[in-house]
């Protein structure tokens, strides 16, 4: 099992954070690479499904994950847990918002994926994951920008 943890802290109230958050269609405009859509006609709460389509061109990878876990502001953290339900990408994830104030909020986004491809995939991990992490802190730093702009 693979682990990430990245954490940061935005500028912005929880309930705020949390809406761009869980904003699947805009995804794009923060995650590194990715888009994001709805696959169910239920958007938001437990059972409700998104498709993380990431690449570049036409070479892309599609993330089919289900949401497992609801619990929206006021509850802090807020947390989002889902099921990355793949057939590469399997395993979950979590994206927790907490106030730290009233002006503040650190988002904390986890995951923990089942490496494939056995000890081919647990080898390439060690290549993969320094990516992996990189783009996740890009990510989360063009959503804290994204929403503090958004915030004022």
């Amino acid at each position: 099992m693979a682990e990430i943890v990245v954490t940061i802290d935005v500028a912005a109230p929880a309930g705020a954070v949390w809406t761009k958050l869980i904003d699947w269609p805009t995804h794009g405009e923060w995650m590194l690479l990715t888009r994001v859509e709805t696959a169910s006609q239920e958007v938001a709460g437990v059972g409700a499904g998104i498709i993380g389509i990431t690449g570049i061109g036409p070479i892309t990878m599609r993330d089919t994950m289900v949401v497992t876990a609801w619990s929206p502001p006021p509850a802090n953290p807020a947390r989002c847990g889902v099921d990355h339900t793949g057939r590469v990408v399997r395993g979950s994830a979590a994206f927790e918002v907490e106030a730290i104030d009233e002006t503040c909020s650190r988002v904390t986004w986890s995951e923990w994926v089942r490496l494939p491809f056995g000890i081919a995939g647990q080898l390439g991990w060690f290549v993969v994951r320094p990516i992996v992490l990189s783009a996740l802190k890009i990510s989360l730093r063009r959503l804290a920008k994204y929403v503090e702009a958004g915030a004022r």
